[in-house]
């Protein structure tokens, strides 16, 4: 059985980018985006324009993939006509080159540490460290992690998060989000004086708000599902770390041709050079990469996920507020009973 260096050096081959492959992909999902976007403003009828508009929002998705890929350097390296199109589109999606690659690339070096920075991740406490939180503390951490929050990550993960608070910590370093932020804000104000508040909805803030949520969600569920495992530093192994703690998502083939096969978190984390078109034939030809813990987009599976709030180290598992309140009265009443000799 493959484990540790052996495993990630089996997933070499398929690291070996097929150019003309990427480049059809790249392309091909460029223009169906841009022909979708065009028929939300061209159609005759208002069914047939939220139909395409909600196709665009799952477009920019595959394409947010394929622009994450070439991040990764596993597509269209050293290509500069490449280099444009990547980062026009990052800064159409609210996701600037400069802020994506950092935070991600850090994620990629600590997924699954605890008491890391939460950089690129949704922050994780263990059961011990919510206990002593105050409850400022606590209502920050549990907004972070609320269904809701994820459901508007185009306004939570994107605008305020990747744009305003990156900007505003390093203006010179990420002055890209600046620029994403006001061409967002001139595309919508231009929009809507041309052609109306419908207009905008259609065509600027549908698809965006659609794939930053499908996108948000996505992301949290990588790393936030039942079974997944956390470790310190001390006991963090990177090959556990893409195995244990990043999610095989199965998803139907549609959604897994929209979401660029991206449900193969696990397999990603292991060797990130694998271009998103090869991830199954990886998982296909290896069989260790067949065994890592699903997870869906189901609704139950969902629910499962976003219930999941904190890391209790003696269970080791992830366990929602109801145990976390359960664990808390049964140490008070472990208190109590320890201080009932001494009143006596």
């Amino acid at each position: 059985m493959l484990e540790g260096k052996q495993l990630i050096l089996a997933t070499k081959p398929y690291a070996r980018e097929q150019r003309a492959l990427s480049w059809w992909y790249t392309i091909s999902t460029l223009g169906l985006l841009i022909a979708s976007l065009t028929a939300t403003m061209a159609m005759p009828f208002l069914p047939l324009r939220i139909a395409c508009s909600v196709l665009s929002g799952l477009l920019i998705v595959r394409m947010f993939v394929i622009y994450h890929d070439y991040q990764h350097h596993s597509i269209l390296k050293n290509s500069a006509i490449a280099e444009v199109i990547m980062t026009i589109f990052g800064i159409y999606i609210l996701a600037p080159a400069s802020i994506w690659k950092r935070s991600h690339d850090y994620h990629h070096q600590h997924n699954s540490k605890l008491y890391s920075a939460s950089i690129g991740s949704y922050p994780i406490v263990t059961a011990k460290k919510f206990a002593a939180m105050s409850r400022r503390e606590r209502t920050m951490y549990l907004f972070t992690r609320h269904p809701l929050t994820i459901l508007f990550g185009y306004l939570f993960m994107f605008i305020i998060g990747m744009c305003i608070n990156s900007f505003v910590v390093s203006p010179r370093r990420h002055y890209d989000a600046l620029i994403a932020l006001l061409v967002h804000l001139s595309a919508s104000v231009i929009v809507v004086a041309l052609a109306g508040w419908t207009a905008w909805l259609l065509l600027i803030l549908a698809p965006i708000f659609i794939a930053c949520a499908i996108g948000t969600y996505l992301f949290y569920a990588q790393h936030n599902f039942p079974g997944v495992i956390f470790n310190t530093k001390e006991d963090w192994c990177y090959d556990e770390a893409a195995l244990l703690s990043s999610s095989h998502m199965v998803m139907n083939p549609v959604m897994a041709w929209f979401t660029g096969n991206i449900g193969l978190h696990h397999i990603h984390h292991l060797n990130a050079r694998i271009p998103f078109y090869r991830l199954p034939e990886a998982l296909n030809n290896i069989p260790e990469l067949q065994t890592a813990t699903t997870t869906s987009l189901r609704w139950k599976d969902i629910c499962a996920c976003l219930k999941l709030k904190v890391w209790d180290p003696e269970l080791q598992m992830m366990i929602g507020l109801k145990a976390v309140r359960r664990e808390e009265l049964i140490g008070e009443m472990d208190s109590s009973r320890k201080l009932k000799p001494l009143i006596r």
